[in-house]
């Protein structure tokens, strides 16, 4: 049986190719690739040919953030069926050294890595139309996931290994470094939270401190006390231009990452693309702060809307990890 593979050569040279899938042996299940995610490894080893000393030497391919449908099963596997959506654990330890006996495959000596060059021969990723995966790779993903959000499951499981290593995080100020898939997902769900705190907060607001809010609305001191929202003096226009641009930066990283990506290897264009972005911020963010003023309720909808996606997230993340947590504790 042959699959289309996306194959890395060497430095910015990719081509889709024709290769053999290979015989599947009893604990083993084909897998018909149905999504994948790029990490930074594969963006890495595609415009640098490696990441550090690790580099690609010969053909590869790419990708190890994928999910699929199982094809057909091994004679000794019953974790999966055909038929089954899958996301796919891009780890293959040896079984054989001392911490794979001791229970320990994720410190393997020799782990295989999907779509890693670190060992010779490389071992070739996801990226493809068919895969054969060991049975114990294979996570059953139910018919409430979509294939492209099982692929973000390996991301996903660094981020949540992550959180459980530093503790309870309510309520706490947090670091999380790096801008990739693993970095956007935990931003991204502590700010969720955070979002819901905070608009919680605001719109407790009694009645009293509306005249604060004219006040911050209008940046102007209405009642002549020589301050604006009862004690917060009046900020320059360097001031709020430096608060606006620190909001951008933290708050849409999005927006920085897509114009950045956009400009490339030319700063005029970046520039001019941050300006942009900064600005229409500023805008959006003044209409909005206007509207949720004069209607509460649409702040409230939204409020409602924001929790619901929250308790949704919590709700499907529990129900696939349920059965393992259980497992563990006996």
């Amino acid at each position: 049986m042959q699959t289309r593979a996306c194959v890395l050569h060497a430095q910015e040279d990719v081509r889709i190719e024709t290769c053999e899938v290979g015989e599947m042996g009893p604990q083993q299940v084909l897998v018909r690739i149905g999504a994948g995610g790029i990490c930074g490894s594969d963006i890495h080893y595609y415009w640098e040919g490696g990441i550090g000393t690790i580099r690609v030497t010969e053909p590869i391919t790419m990708g190890h953030e994928v999910a699929g449908v199982v094809e057909a099963v091994g004679a000794n596997v019953t974790r999966v069926r055909p038929g089954d959506r899958i996301a796919v654990c891009p780890s293959r330890p040896c079984g054989k050294c001392k911490f794979c006996l001791d229970g320990e495959q994720q410190h393997c000596l020799e782990m295989q890595f999907f779509g890693s060059a670190m060992r010779k021969p490389h071992t070739h990723g996801g990226f493809r139309d068919r895969l054969i995966a060991e049975e114990f790779q294979c996570e059953p993903m139910g018919d409430k996931v979509s294939l492209g959000e099982a692929a973000c499951t390996e991301p996903l499981a660094v981020g949540v290994h992550a959180v459980n290593q530093a503790g309870n995080l309510m309520g706490k100020r947090v670091l999380v470094t790096g801008a990739g898939p693993i970095g956007a997902l935990l931003i991204g769900g502590i700010l969720l939270l955070w979002v819901c705190w905070k608009m919680w907060r605001e719109l407790r607001m009694s009645n009293a401190d509306d005249h604060n809010v004219d006040e911050v609305l209008a940046n102007a001191d209405l009642n002549a006390d020589g301050t604006i929202a009862g004690g917060v003096p009046n900020k320059t226009f360097k001031q709020a231009a430096w608060q606006i641009v620190i909001a951008d930066v933290s708050m849409s990283l999005d927006n920085v990452l897509a114009v950045a990506g956009a400009a490339r290897e030319h700063p005029t264009v970046l520039i001019i693309g941050l300006v942009l972005s900064i600005a229409l911020m500023g805008l959006a963010a003044s209409f909005i702060a206007r509207l949720l003023h004069k209607h509460r309720w649409i702040a409230y909808v939204g409020l409602a809307i924001i929790l619901y996606v929250a308790l949704d997230m919590i709700w499907r993340g529990w129900h696939e990890v349920q059965p393992i947590v259980l497992s563990a504790l006996g």
